[in-house]
């Protein structure tokens, strides 16, 4: 059932539908109309700005017709036709109230139970079949990260993973970067030492927000990868001491990178980042990248030490991490903004070879979409 009321004023309607109930302003009513006059056919567009709605805006009339929510708005006297299914997918009118340290939509944490389910995608049906796409892209979005297999074993294939979802974001490391034991290194990574979890390039602004490691050769012993949820790190780290989680996420870090000639890279950031409606963002890690510490006050700083050391505690919980070792063809992806990835320590014999890139998670966002509410016309 159905029903709407019109309030005196004609400022607010209320909407009766599919057993909710949600109340809409005229303003917004209007500058969401999905009539041909206010978005342009095909891409969905507004043709119109905020300043083309009358500031008195308000609604004369109101009556339901055919399925449809038929609104007139005054001045201008348009009727204009809404879908009720599509308001209240978007309805703002909620009692919810997100306490700091709340998981965006779709995502859900996880921990090293994880470990008896990987999120996996098969290289050729993800490339082939637009549901197997549409699958390990969701596994994604809702995890941070996902493994892929049966890919090609040559040089540059990890192009191929990213051609899926998106496109190369080119650094100063190039297109991509070799991850093997160098003599000399410009960066830890191209040792057999193992790594802490942590989050890639936290130096730069914006940070890249996707990485995929492709394992090409894989003879060593050890080098397992891991993964871990920086958001349920994060929300483990509120549930002990929100003290602690307020005071990493109200200051900010910095973040430094100058290991080769010419490459100065400087961030300040909080490690953890909040929307302002307290909705996690994003998580910077790295002990590698840490840059001396300014931004907080004299008070505070023994707190946010012992914050950001509580932190790493729990990173470093192996009851956080899901591990596995990738074979050659095989590769992982991480929204880097999220999961914090480390690697195993590894002996010096036999060969380890992985290449690298970066990406962005708009991608994954936008091809996921695409493919679940696909358009008939590409949009501009």
């Amino acid at each position: 059932m159905t029903d709407v009321t019109l309030s005196p004023d004609g400022d607010i309607i209320t909407l009766d539908h599919g057993g909710a109930t949600a109340r809409f302003h005229a303003i917004w009513l209007r500058d969401n109309a999905w009539d041909p006059a206010t978005r342009a056919p095909g891409n969905g567009q507004r043709l119109i700005a905020l300043r083309d709605i009358d500031v008195g805006v308000h609604i004369s009339a109101a009556r339901l017709a055919g399925g449809q929510l038929q609104l007139t708005f005054a001045p201008e006297a348009r009727e204009i036709a809404y879908d009720p299914d599509w308001l209240m997918a978007h309805r703002y009118d909620r009692d919810e109230v997100r306490a700091p340290g709340a998981l965006p939509d779709g995502a859900e944490a996880w921990d090293a139970g994880l470990m008896e389910n990987v999120p996996t995608g098969d290289f050729s049906a993800v490339r082939d079949h637009a549901e197997a796409r549409r699958a390990w892209l969701a596994q994604i979005a809702r995890y941070g990260f996902a493994k892929l297999t049966g890919g090609p074993v040559r040089d540059g294939a990890l192009f191929d993973v990213v051609d899926l979802f998106g496109h190369v974001r080119r650094t100063n490391y190039g297109a991509k970067f070799e991850v093997r034991t160098e003599v000399n290194p410009t960066n830890l990574a191209y040792t057999g030492l193992g790594l802490q979890a942590h989050t890639d390039n936290p130096y730069r602004d914006p940070v890249p927000t996707v990485q995929v490691l492709y394992c090409l050769e894989s003879t060593a012993e050890g080098g397992e990868n891991m993964v871990v949820d920086g958001f349920a790190a994060a929300r483990r780290l509120r549930t002990e001491n929100p003290e602690w989680f307020d005071v990493l996420s109200g200051h900010c870090a910095r973040f430094e990178y100058a290991g080769e000639t010419g490459v100065r890279l400087q961030s300040r950031r909080p490690m953890i980042e909040l929307d302002p409606d307290g909705i996690l963002r994003a998580v910077r890690f790295n002990n590698r990248s840490a840059a001396a510490i300014t931004d907080v006050p004299f008070d505070v700083l023994p707190s946010y030490y012992a914050a950001y050391r509580r932190l790493g505690e729990i990173i470093d919980d192996p009851a956080m991490e899901v591990s596995f070792r990738l074979e050659p063809g095989e590769s992982f992806l991480v929204d880097n903004t999220r999961v914090l990835h480390a690697r195993k320590g590894y002996s010096g014999s036999g060969t380890r070879w992985f290449q690298g890139c970066y990406a962005d998670m708009d991608g994954v966002r936008s091809t996921l979409a695409a493919l679940e509410t696909p358009r008939q016309e590409a949009a501009e």
